[in-house]
């Protein structure tokens, strides 16, 4: 009898179902867990370089600047609550003051963006991710405000988003990763009338980080007709 429920046992391991994998989350592919960094090459030069400062457990700021000229004069700040990341604001270091952003309607829909909802505020702060990342894509849009601290002007902001669901993706430095993309467009009345002025892909990736590769289609500051910029995350490390 004991050698047979021994069997039985053994048997209910060897068939039982795998435990399930926890979820991926947000910070898997952005490494905003830690003090990571990477720098961005277009060209077959440097181009760009990003920095994540962790503040407080769940409160993160990202710095994005030139390589050449580092530190940055500012950065966009990131809290994580409720499921989402939020953004609501950025750094502004050369004065020493913050920038707040205030969204006043936000929306979520399928990959589409035809069919949406609306999204119950949490603090005026924009719901620019979900924390766990789906296995669908998904859309969001933000209407709001920007407030400068150092003068008090107000901008105007749209900010149009479409995340995908993991998927193979690969780079000419790096090899082959597995990366979320994010879809944008941003819109603003910036010195100029309410319009478009900026539109790119982002490719993220697990375990790698920001700006994994970058295909960046329109920018008001570029000239008529300039053609697409492509760039590429180059390298990763630890800053101390």
């Amino acid at each position: 009898m004991i050698r047979m429920l021994t069997a039985v046992v053994a048997l209910l391991v060897a068939t039982a179902a795998p435990a399930s994998a926890a979820p991926q989350t947000y910070a898997d592919y952005t490494m905003m867990l830690g003090k990571n960094a990477g720098q961005v090459w277009s060209g077959g030069a440097a181009a760009s370089q990003w920095a994540w400062i962790p503040l407080a457990p769940n409160e993160f700021e990202i710095q994005w600047g030139d390589p050449g000229a580092w530190p940055p004069s500012g950065g966009e700040h990131f809290v994580n609550d409720g499921g989402w990341v939020l953004v609501d604001g950025y750094f502004d270091h050369k004065y020493g003051t913050f920038n707040r952003q205030t969204v006043t309607e936000e929306y979520i829909g399928e990959e589409n963006c035809l069919s949406t909802k609306a999204i119950p505020s949490n603090g005026g702060r924009q719901h620019y991710a979900r924390w766990t990342i789906p296995a669908t894509a998904y859309c969001l849009t933000a209407l709001g405000t920007i407030t400068v601290g150092a003068n008090g002007a107000v901008v105007h902001f749209k900010h149009e988003q479409v995340w995908y669901p993991p998927a193979p993706c690969s780079n000419s430095y790096l090899g082959a990763r597995t990366c979320i993309r994010q879809h944008e467009r941003w819109y603003d009345d910036n010195g100029h009338d309410f319009s478009l002025s900026l539109e790119r892909d982002q490719y993220i990736a697990r375990g790698t980080g920001m700006a994994f590769k970058i295909h960046h289609t329109y920018d008001r500051a570029w000239p008529a007709g300039h053609a697409p910029w492509d760039a590429e995350l180059y390298s990763t490390w630890v800053w101390q």
